[in-house]
Order: structure tokens, then C-alpha cells, then sequence
């Protein structure tokens, strides 16, 4: 936990229901990327709903590309924001799109924020109340001076492909790593990455929460904190979870939001099958 956080980077249900109930003064953003249906059934106490697609802008031949500025700052304008802001999020998926919003206040420079472990599953496994109340936010003017290297671009990967510290996660499926299951004009992946499908890093017996051994885990395939690490997937949805993983075991990570929609329909990325 940096010297500014009020919560660690990955909080346990329990420990963040008991900050609550601890800290009932205290303002947090509680932001949650569920589908609409299971938040309106029931959400964590104060949590505002944010349907993912605001985190996205397709951009041909990228599927789901980051936003303009101007967007980002409307979006989160419009969920209270601050630069003093603590924000704290989950999904009922395992993190995919909690991971899409770190990585996005990551880009945008804001670095306070924490993630339930496993969200919504292990919330509930843990027997944890929920709220039916729609909350609504304040509104804020959010400001944001620029993009940061949290973001990785296909000039940033082709420059640094060859560099005996640079790595590239993969977090796609076997057949697309391998180009069996082609979902862009050319398949296959890049020149000397390593292929760590993202549901391989939850605990499918512990309630979707991030593997315990996650860090020996990736070491075994070649994927360690002495590198720098770019994660893809198809369209930057799975590899925001693998991004967000990276980051809470302290590598030195970026991801690539153009992903395999982009790097697949350019006619002359580097690709190996």
C-alpha cells in the first residue's frame, strides 16, 4: 500500500465490508462493471453502476480502443471523480472489466484505486450483504493532462520486440495463440511471445480471486517482475485482467488496447504461428 492509499491495490471482500462499516465518514467511489441486470439485483453498499462500454471507443481495426481525453474526462466527470479520490471496483466476471478501469485511471494518471478480490462471486461466497438502492453520484470537473505509458501502441511493441528485457503476455486462448482460431485477417502471435490465457490466473476454487500463486505461476512460463511486460488479448477485455494482475504482483507492465484487432489487420506487424 503506497503512502497515499487508504486501501491496499487488491482488497479482500471481508476486509473492505469491514473498512466500511469502520470508516462510515470516510468517502470512497465505489465503482461497479457488472452486467445492468446483476447490479440492480444487488451491488456492494454505495456502488455506482458504469456499463464498461463507456471505457471503450472502436476504433476500425481496433475493437475497443481507449477514448479520447475529452470522453474520459465526461465519464468520469460524471461519476465524481476527484484527484483526491480513492476509487474501489469489482465485476461479476473476475476482473476483466474492474481490470479495463484500473488500467484506464492508470492511463489517465490517477493512481488510487483498489479491486475486490474476485469480485462479485467471492462477495457473495463470502456471505456478504448486498444493497438494491440505485446510488447516484455527484458530478465533478475532472481534468486530465495527458495519456500516460500505461499504454502501450504498436510502435512502442515493434521498437522493443527484440530486447532481451522486453515480454509480451498473450492472454488469449491456446487456439488463437496458435492462429487455429483466427478472429483478424492474419493469426498467430507475436515474435516471441508467451501465451497465459487470463482465466488461468483466477482461482476458480476460491471465488474467481486472483491465484495465491500467480508470481511463481507466470515465473514457470517465462513472465517476471525483471521485465518489461506488454499484455493483449483481442481487444483489450481479457488482457485488462492479466494487466491488472501484473501490476498487483509489481511488474513493470503496460497494455496494448489496439490488441489482436488491431496488430492482426495490419498488413505488416510481425507474426508468428
Amino acid at each position: 500500500m503506497s503512502s497515499n492509499s487508504i486501501l491496499p491495490m487488491i482488497v479482500e471482500p471481508k476486509e473492505f465490508h469491514q473498512w466500511q462499516q469502520d470508516n462510515a465518514s470516510s468517502s470512497v467511489l465505489i465503482i461497479d462493471l457488472s452486467s445492468e441486470g446483476n447490479y440492480v439485483n444487488g451491488h456492494v453498499n454505495g456502488a455506482i453502476y458504469l456499463p464498461f462500454k463507456t471505457l471503450l471507443m472502436p476504433v476500425p481495426p481496433a475493437a475497443a480502443k481507449l477514448p479520447t481525453i475529452e470522453h474520459l474526462e465526461m465519464v468520469f466527470s460524471a461519476l465524481g471523480l476527484t484527484p483526491d479520490t480513492h476509487v474501489v471496483t469489482y465485476d461479476d466476471e473476475g476482473g476483466g472489466w474492474a481490470g479495463r478501469l484500473i488500467w484506464t485511471l492508470d492511463a489517465i494518471g490517477h493512481h488510487k484505486y483498489s479491486y475486490i478480490n474476485g469480485g462479485l462471486h467471492a462477495w457473495l461466497a463470502d456471505g456478504l450483504p448486498l444493497q438494491t438502492d440505485i446510488n447516484r453520484p455527484t458530478p465533478s470537473q475532472y481534468k486530465i493532462d495527458a495519456i500516460t505509458d500505461a499504454r502501450a501502441t504498436v510502435e512502442f511493441i515493434t521498437a522493443h520486440l527484440n530486447q532481451d528485457n522486453f515480454q509480451v503476455w498473450d492472454a488469449r486462448s491456446p487456439r488463437e495463440f496458435s492462429g487455429e482460431d483466427a478472429r483478424s485477417a492474419r493469426a498467430g502471435h507475436m515474435p516471441g511471445a508467451i501465451n497465459a490465457e487470463w482465466t488461468d490466473l483466477m482461482d476458480k476454487e476460491n471465488g474467481l480471486r486472483i491465484r495465491s500463486d500467480a508470481k511463481e505461476y507466470l515465473a514457470n512460463l517465462g513472465i517476471n517482475e525483471n521485465q518489461t511486460i506488454v499484455t493483449h488479448c483481442q481487444s483489450h477485455h481479457r488482457s485488462a485482467f492479466t494487466y491488472l494482475v501484473g501490476k498487483s504482483l509489481g511488474f513493470d507492465i503496460r497494455a496494448y488496447d489496439g490488441s489482436w484487432s488491431e496488430w492482426g489487420n495490419l498488413e505488416n506487424t510481425p507474426i508468428e504461428s
